[in-house]
């Protein structure tokens, strides 16, 4: 259905929709698409049969286009892991994963489209880019068998997995601190969610333990999916060295790709890390153990997130437990290279 929504140049559901036959497109679009799938070799198994052959199926839903969750998410270091330990416990417990993704342009029409074809048991949901009241109306709609993962509102009488993203955040502060630094700067993404503010109060929490505080003029923004430099943020602190100010020694990144994006703009302009400046990031991806100097992170576990998800989808289908639960998983700090105490506690 993804191939076929490229070259006809629809979205997923208006796809769904043609090959089911039913309203909401133009003859055109319907025409377009039935005949794509007709060139492509795509011959759609009739509901009889497909019924006969079911087997347990559970789906993986992810919403994307919202600035972190990309269309090809699945290429993205933390969800390709966190994907692949789902996959792992589904098989295990006799399940197929089915994958669904949605434009977030698109979520009212889009999940009606989902509600009317949805033939799996459960539904696991990508839910770390929406707010209370679009997992309030997913659930709605879906059905009482889903479980929102990499996120979690207490509001919601919903199942949620979650990371545990204050205490992660809280370690990080108190291992710069702990290292000697008092000249600390943070580099928050430019776009806002909820993990992200749950780092930023841990993260402050622990510094403010100390007696510090983060200048308003060592704070900084970027994109929070690019691995690559940023002009942006190069931009950002040549006009702070510029104007005579010294960079604090240490920095604190809301994720791995923005550490590791800092750390290579940072050494295109010259700045070595860590012994100039400290870097410390968030998720330990794999990226982080491949860049030089590799990156001191925060570790999510991220498989048994994902175990505790299918589990619980699990027991929620064969067993019908009706209360749902809140599930945050601790975090472990992972000390590298990218950090070290600042010059003079070193001398």
């Amino acid at each position: 259905m993804e191939d076929i929504a490229k070259m006809a140049g629809v979205s997923k559901s208006a796809v769904s929709l043609a090959l089911n036959g039913k309203t909401g497109i133009s003859s055109e679009t319907r025409d377009r698409v039935l005949e794509i799938a007709r060139e492509s070799g795509y011959s759609p198994k009739p509901r009889a049969a497909a019924a006969e052959s079911a087997v347990k199926s559970l789906s993986f839903l992810v919403f994307t286009n919202s600035g972190i969750v990309l269309e090809a998410y699945y290429q993205q270091p933390f969800f390709r892991e966190l994907i692949h330990y789902i996959e792992d416990r589904c098989r295990s417990k006799g399940y197929s994963l089915l994958f669904s993704s949605v434009d977030m342009e698109y979520f009212e029409r889009e999940i009606r489209t989902l509600a009317e074809d949805n033939q799996s048991d459960g539904i696991i949901l990508l839910g770390n880019n929406l707010s209370p009241e679009e997992i309030l109306d997913i659930s709605n709609r879906l059905g009482p068998h889903l479980v929102v993962l990499d996120n979690c509102f207490d509001k919601l009488p919903v199942h949620f997995v979650s990371m545990n993203n204050f205490m992660g955040a809280y370690q990080a502060g108190a291992h710069l601190c702990e290292i000697g630094h008092t000249e600390i700067g943070y580099i928050a993404s430019n776009v806002r969610i909820q993990n992200f503010e749950e780092r930023k109060v841990g993260f402050y929490e622990a510094l403010h333990e100390q007696g510090l505080e983060i200048h308003p003029d060592h704070i900084f923004a970027v994109a929070p999916t690019m691995l690559s430099s940023q002009e942006d943020l190069k931009k950002q602190i040549k006009a702070y060295m510029e104007s005579g100010r010294q960079l604090p020694t240490a920095i604190f990144c809301e994720c791995d790709y923005i550490a590791i994006s800092a750390m290579k703009t940072l050494t295109e302009l010259g700045i070595r890390v860590p012994e100039q400046v400290s870097v410390v990031g968030f998720d330990n991806i794999s990226e982080s153990r491949i860049i030089s100097p590799e990156l001191t992170t925060v570790h999510v576990e991220k498989k048994r997130m994902a175990h505790l998800a299918v589990d619980l989808l699990i027991e929620s289908i064969e067993q019908g437990v009706e209360a749902t639960s809140k599930i945050r998983v601790d975090t472990r700090f992972v000390e590298r290279d990218s950090s070290r105490p600042p010059r003079s506690s070193a001398n």
